[in-house]
């Protein structure tokens, strides 16, 4: 009697291998458990640590109270701030100062990189100047606003204004030029009109440096404010901060250097939180 032979199934090809392979969606499973302590709470040890290592040194005599108060100090001086409402005020002004110039900054910034970064005219009109502007110190533009502007709320404005846009510009046109010209020539030959193609591929390619670009321009706006409330202002962080040099209160300049810092980390979790659900699409290393 003949016997028949079949020809063998994947699974009996592989054989034992197949016991020693990791099925991907484990892993992946894997990689997304939700930790014991969430992540933004995990990337405050560092701050929280160099807080403890500052009160040590004030502790044991290495730091002088009187050019280095301790924590303790730093916290009884900024409740004294806020029970009297002198820092809410201030810090108030302050805020809505940043918040116009990064409306108006990253408008700017990203209108100038889509038409300089998708065209090659745009760029020869652009591309130059943004990048002069880049290098000119943002305090060297100070006395030239008090000319133009005089000292109201349009100068200070408007030095934040231009610190954000430059950042977002370099950022977004970079991301713009370096989206994969395969995406684009396939999505030509799918026959994706201009409008699709920019929408579809050029947008969601260069959103990760635009959100770079972003964090760069928040932190860009805090420094900006610093000599934006040089020009004559009567409110704001910056001029507490004047004042508390020329009195020589040394707990409310690290009281304000505080406020900025937690300013700046709150920044960086508002970046980090837009790029949780914006990049959804994009699987990246995050550490082991």
């Amino acid at each position: 009697m003949a016997t028949v032979l079949t020809k063998p199934t994947a699974a009996a090809r592989v054989g034992p291998v197949a016991s020693t392979l990791v099925d991907p969606t484990t892993v992946h499973r894997k990689s997304q458990r939700t930790p014991v302590v969430p992540r933004p709470l995990q990337r405050l040890i560092g701050p929280v640590l160099l807080v403890g290592l500052w009160q040590t040194l004030s502790s044991t005599g290495v730091f002088d109270e009187r050019t280095v108060p301790p924590p303790t100090t730093v916290l009884r001086a900024g409740w004294r701030l806020i029970l009297d409402g002198s820092l809410q005020e201030h810090l108030t002004i302050s805020v809505l100062r940043v918040g116009y110039g990064l409306l108006f900054g990253i408008t700017l910034g990203v209108g100038l990189a889509l038409v300089s970064g998708l065209s090659r005219v745009g760029e020869n009109f652009i591309d130059a100047n943004m990048e002069v502007l880049r290098a000119v110190p943002n305090f060297a533009l100070v006395p030239l606003l008090i000319v133009w502007f005089g000292i109201s709320e349009v100068p200070k404005v408007l030095l934040i204004t231009l610190a954000v846009a430059v950042a977002i510009y370099i950022n977004t046109f970079s991301a713009i030029r370096s989206v994969d010209a395969g995406l684009v020539e396939a999505a030509r030959s799918f026959g994706a009109g201009r409008g699709e193609l920019i929408y579809r591929v050029i947008i969601p390619g260069s959103l990760p440096g635009f959100l770079i670009g972003l964090r760069l321009a928040l932190t860009a706006s805090w420094l900006s404010l610093i000599f934006a409330e040089t020009i004559n202002a009567k409110k704001g962080l910056g001029r507490m901060m004047t004042d508390a040099r020329e009195y020589f209160q040394i707990d409310v300049v690290f009281v304000l250097i505080a406020v900025y810092a937690i300013l700046g980390l709150f920044s960086v979790f508002v970046v980090r939180f837009l790029e949780a659900r914006l990049l959804t699409w994009r699987r990246a290393y995050d550490g082991d």
